[in-house]
Formats: structure tokens, sequence, C-alpha cells
């Protein structure tokens, strides 16, 4: 009688982490492998060429799951009527896949019977952390391993000559050896050269944005109506939100816009210089927050800031099932509630510019901004708002004056500032202060 084996469920994508996984899983702890693809709209020729492939390798079954309309609806609204941006620059592609994908490993474990959940991913990158957060917050009991973090293979070469050696199959080469995860909010691109930040990202690591210098050189118009936040008609053309997230990859890819090269925090505590493309996530919170600029309250818009950073870091840091994240979603879809209108961009030579706006709850009066005739702003209230504006710190002024505060707004010379009672006597300002190097010369 053949020895019944525990089961694991294993997040797939085809590449060399994750095949090797398939094979080290089953070596080394003894396991069936089911092995779950998930599609949220990343680069592929075929996600049956990659259940085959996971087959050859030695899976016992493979599961692909479409996730896509499940990922526009679900949770890239939510990023959003957030702005999700983290670090005010990154708009979280990976960290947005991640707990959907940990949502249907968690439903396989249940209908397989698995007592285990893996994923490839490394012990120095965030995603260890969003996948074991989001899958210990759905269900506590599975046990999740990372044979990544486990294994002896500590670079990328070691990995490909493993795999070599073990008769698994690997798209990548030590000649590009680049890390890419991408879904339908964009690309991330890291290792090889890009690991030195002081080298210019190559050109061969773009897919989906053009080189700006090759991009047309007419601009071009897109218009996109919103209704609750969520865009519905690009163009007078109404689709569905993917839909809209596909046509615009497209046409803000075709101008060179969404690129973006940074220094990043990792939840870890590592730097790390990472390359994005993110044409329509970029564009889509570009015109997002251009409405809500027109239609939010103003204390309403600048809690909302706040509260975004918050929102993108619980994200980030694989929060995504936390009860913080979802209190803030509740916050945020009532922001959302009025935000009907039309935000115009304009691309051009990798620019994406907001260059008109409408909606029918548009707080702006232009009664009260204008300048020109028609003006109705009261003036006759400015003067008494300024002084109840200003009261509070006029009474600390003239306190901190009067005592002679040591306060750099104040005037130094006044008569009874510190500087004059000598209380800093020897102390020699900055801008009179030799450079260091000279200093330095003089004391040898």
């Amino acid at each position: 009688m053949a020895e019944q084996k525990d089961k694991v469920v294993l997040a797939y994508s085809g590449g060399l982490d994750t095949s090797c996984c398939i094979k080290w899983l089953q070596d080394e702890m003894n396991l069936d492998v089911i092995a779950v693809v998930g599609d949220v709209g990343q680069e592929h020729d075929g996600l049956e060429k990659v259940k085959e492939k996971a087959l050859r390798v030695g899976a016992l079954e493979c599961i692909v799951v479409d996730m896509r309309q499940m990922f526009a609806q679900e949770y890239l609204t939510k990023a959003l009527a957030a702005n999700a941006m983290y670090e005010n620059k990154y708009p979280l592609v990976s960290a947005l896949s991640r707990p959907l994908i940990s949502k249907h490993l968690v439903d396989a474990a249940h209908k397989f019977g698995a007592k285990y959940i893996a994923h490839g991913c490394t012990g120095k990158g965030n995603d260890q952390v969003r996948f074991e957060s989001s899958i210990t917050m759905l269900d506590p009991s599975l046990k999740i391993l990372a044979p990544v973090r486990e294994w002896n293979l500590l670079t990328r070469p070691d990995e490909i000559e493993w795999a070599q050696a073990h008769g698994v199959e690997v798209g990548v080469t030590k000649d590009s050896p680049y890390s890419i995860d991408d879904n339908l909010w964009g690309r991330a691109i890291e290792c090889g050269v890009l690991e030195d930040p002081w080298i210019e990202p190559p050109a061969d690591i773009y897919t989906m944005t053009a080189d700006p210098m090759q991009a047309p050189d007419q601009p071009e118009y897109v218009e996109l109506t919103f209704a609750r936040g969520v865009p519905y008609a690009i163009n007078g053309n109404q689709k569905s939100y993917l839909g809209i997230i596909y046509e615009l990859n497209e046409i803000a890819g075709k101008h060179g816009y969404g690129r973006i090269d940074m220094i990043e925090n990792r939840l870890v505590g590592v730097k790390s210089r990472e390359c994005y493309e993110a044409p329509a996530g970029m564009a889509l919170i570009k015109a997002h927050k251009a409405l809500e600029d027109l239609v939010l309250e103003r204390e309403v818009l600048h809690h909302k800031l706040a509260l975004e950073q918050t929102w993108a870091n619980c994200v980030y840091n694989g929060q995504w099932f936390s009860p913080l994240k979802e209190a803030i979603d509740a916050f945020m879809a009532s922001t959302q509630r009025c935000l009907y209108g039309t935000i115009r961009l304009k691309f051009f030579k990798g620019s994406c510019t907001v260059v008109g706006r409408k909606s029918a709850y548009s707080l702006y009066d232009q009664g009260l901004a204008t300048y020109d005739k028609g003006d109705t702003f009261n003036r006759d209230a400015a003067k008494g708002f300024i002084e109840i504006q200003t009261l509070s710190t006029k009474t600390w002024a003239v306190n901190r004056r009067q005592e002679g505060a040591p306060a750099e707004l104040f005037d130094a010379q006044n008569e009874k500032g510190p500087l004059k009672r000598g209380r800093y006597e020897g102390v020699t300002p900055l801008s009179r202060q030799e450079p260091a190097a000279e200093a330095h010369k003089e004391t040898e």
C-alpha cells in the first residue's frame, strides 16, 4: 500500500524560486505538492503552460485561478480610494496581490485537506510577511513553510545550478538575473545590476512603458469618468474597472508614463533599490486625487491624507485583513460616496498632467475664488479672522520676547535678547565657522 503523504499547497508562479520549491518540498519534506497559480494580470505566455510545468516538475495537482476581476473590484478599488502610495512614491504593486493569493491558498488547503501552505519568498523580502500574516489571519491552524528561507542556496547563481542539477526547468539565466513580479497594477523589477543604486536602469528591464524619448511627439488626452470614486468610463466609453485599467496601461505606457526608480525602506529593515512600472495605477491615482481635491471638504481631505499613509503602511506590511485596515477602509468608503465627476489627463513624453476637472458635487465656488467681477468673498471678515487665528501665537511671542528666550526667529541684536545677556558668549555663529577640513589642517 502506497504511503499516504501530507499535502502542502504552494503559491506557484512558474519562476525559478517556486519551481525549485516543488522539488525541495518533495525531496526534503516528503510532501505531496498542490500548486496554485493565480492570474492577477501578470505577463505570461499562457498559464496552462505554467500548470504543465508544475506537473512536469512533480506537483500532484495544479490549480489555475483567474483572480483578475476580484483583484480589480475588491482590492484595487480600495487601493484607489486610499490613493495608496507607500512612502508617497510606490503604488503597492506586489503588496496588493498577496492577500488575494493568500485567500485562494487557504481555500485550496481547505479543499484538499492540506496541513501546510508554502511560498517561495526569500528571508530578506517583504512578501514573506504578507503571505504569512494573511494566511495566519485567515486560518491560524495552518502551518506555513518557506523553503527559500531554509535551504542553503544563498545566491541566485547557486539556485540556478541546483535547479539544473535536479532537472528543474528555469527561464532565468545568470546573464539576465532580474527578479520580476507583476500584476494589473504594474511591474516590480529588482536584482542584477539594479542592486547598484548608482547605475541607471538598463532599457531591457521595461516592458509596460516606452522610452519617454521615443514616445509619440504629440500629446494624448484621456477623460476618466468616476462614480463613487471608481472610474466607469474612459473617453466617454463605459467599461469595467478591469477594462479601464487594461486600456490605461496601454495609453499611459505608450507615452512612457509610470516608471519609478527608488530606494525603498523594506519592512525587514533593509534599504533596497527598486524599479517599478505602474502606468495605469499612477495615472488613476493622479486623476482620483484631482477629483477629491475638487469634491472633498477641506478637513476631510486633510485627515484623509494622513490615513492614506497609514493604509499604505498596513498593506505594505501585510496587514490587509487586520482590524485597523478594515476600519480605515470604512472611512475611505465614506469619503467616496459623492465622488462623481470627470478628470481630463494629458500624456506626453513620460508625463501625466491633470488639465481638466468637473463634478456636480464640486465645492469649487467661482464666486468665492475669483478676483474678477462677481466676487462674493466677504473681505470685511478677514481682519477679525486673522486676530482670532493669531491670538495664541501673538501671546506666545510677546511673552518670549519679554523673557529673552533663545528663539532664532527673534532679532539676536534685541537689547533684551539672550546674546546681549551673555548666555552664548564664545559661541561662533555657524555661518562664521571654518569648514571642518580647514580646522583639521590647523590642528595638524
